[in-house]
């Protein structure tokens, strides 16, 4: 089988054309199969679907996928309007039954690192096999979970030809890295540039082709590789200059300088300066982990990758950084931090989202309990929260908890967090902002 996709009119799907029809010749939308329906997985498979393509999601949880077959999306990158919107051409499955009959999988499953900062593909093999038991010549398998440089055409090639078939000539193997940025009200999907590259030239025209059906602009590598290597630059770029703006609030607060004032001036330079801002520490899926891909990549081929070790570390002191802040507010209070009733405000990773994966938060409470203070937090998008196996009481009532506490720690800025409630704080710690209310203490 040999399925040609065709460059579609304004609005309409891609088609597809095969042996005995005629080159253009409208047949059904594009199958799609996206494995994994998470926070990157979903977004795809509505834009697939939007754009006309018949698309199916495939996941190993139940909830998920009964979330998205009642049309609620299970997590805060798609809305539910846009979910709706494509109830007729998109489902989901707990079952790989249909792999076989899809023209293009993507594969957006979760690619995390380990305790000890060592990347784990097992959930990405595991799905690569899930596909390669079910591969038919012609389709296209794209890897959209972020690996280091050398895994598409190395060992995922290597499971997907188990099947008997070869990549670039019997079925065809891009990577195109997910940019999903959660609480983005400005840049989706569909208008943030695709980075496509293909183990074949052949490779890389087809999924370029699918994504041209929903994205505004697709740029194509010269191999899979680069594109690898594209999605760990942008993040090791964020985590660098992070851990530049982190360590640098910290000398600012020893020197007695205004840190925001410093950056808003900084910033008025209209070349050569894009200004970061300090905060609790980094969280997320991307920035703590992605470059640790790269660095353990790097380690086996005896390169060391300096910059992004030394930044992950600064970065992770951050948050025993500003609890040690904390002690040194409540140092005038008898008794100290001891006792203290210390409240947390957004324990999520960033602000006005509600994904809680490597919060700061969560070491920032954990010293803070260490240092004897009584931790609660509060935060409109978690219903509970642990910090190293302990359990954090919730704060519900934003204007109760924010008075009565004897120190409150804005770790993320929601939207609910306005100046005019904490300005009901005793004291206010707001790493993630400029010392706005009279109580403040900047970094």
């Amino acid at each position: 089988m040999d399925l040609i996709a065709t460059a579609p009119a304004a609005g309409a799907p891609a088609t597809l054309a095969g042996p005995g029809t005629a080159l253009g010749a409208p047949v059904r939308p594009i199958e799609v199969a996206v494995v994994g329906i998470g926070y990157a997985g979903l977004p795809l498979a509505v834009a697939a679907a939007a754009a006309g393509h018949r698309t199916r999601g495939l996941d190993l949880n139940d909830f998920l996928v009964a979330q998205v077959n009642i049309g609620r999306p299970p997590g805060d990158t798609v809305a539910p309007a846009e979910l709706a919107a494509v109830s007729g051409l998109l489902d989901a499955s707990t079952d790989p039954a249909f792999l076989d009959q899809c023209t293009v999988i993507a594969l957006c499953v979760p690619t995390p690192v380990d305790a000890h900062g060592v990347p784990d593909l097992g959930p990405l093999l595991a799905a690569t096999r899930t596909v390669r038991d079910r591969l038919t010549p012609g389709q296209l398998v794209i890897i959209e979970s972020t690996i280091s440089p050398g895994t598409t055409d190395g060992v995922i090639r290597s499971v997907l030809e188990e099947s008997g078939l070869t990549a670039g000539k019997d079925f065809f193997l891009a990577f195109s890295p997910e940019r999903v940025d959660p609480g983005n009200e400005r840049y989706g999907l569909h208008n943030t540039p695709k980075v496509v590259g293909g183990l074949t030239a052949e490779c890389a025209s087809r999924a370029a082709a699918f994504y041209r059906g929903f994205a505004t602009e697709v740029h194509v590598t010269r191999s899979t590789r680069e594109a690898e290597a594209a999605k760990i630059l942008e993040n090791t770029y964020r985590q660098v200059n992070l851990a530049l703006i982190n360590e640098f609030a910290q000398i600012c607060h020893r020197l007695d300088v205004d840190v925001w004032d410093t950056i808003d001036a900084a910033a008025t330079k209209p070349f050569g300066f894009t200004p970061f801002r300090p905060g609790s520490g980094v969280g997320g899926h991307c920035i703590p982990v992605d470059p640790l891909y790269l660095v353990h990549r790097a380690a086996q081929e005896g390169i060391p990758f300096r910059m992004a070790e030394q930044a992950q570390r600064v970065n992770d002191s951050m948050p025993i950084w500003v609890a040690s802040r904390a002690r040194e507010l409540l140092a005038g209070r008898e008794g100290g931090v001891r006792g203290a009733r210390v409240l947390l405000l957004g324990v999520t990773y960033k602000p006005d989202v509600a994904d809680v994966r490597h919060s700061p938060a969560e070491p920032l409470a954990a010293e803070l309990l260490a240092l004897g203070a009584e931790v609660t937090f509060h935060d409109p998008y978690v219903e509970s929260f642990t910090a190293r196996g302990r359990e954090v009481p919730a704060d519900r009532d934003l204007g109760a908890a924010v008075a009565g506490a004897d120190l409150t720690v804005v770790v993320q800025r929601h939207r609910a967090y306005r100046d005019d409630v904490l300005a009901g704080a005793r004291l206010l710690l707001d790493p993630s902002g400029p010392a706005t209310c009279r109580a403040t203490a900047q970094p």
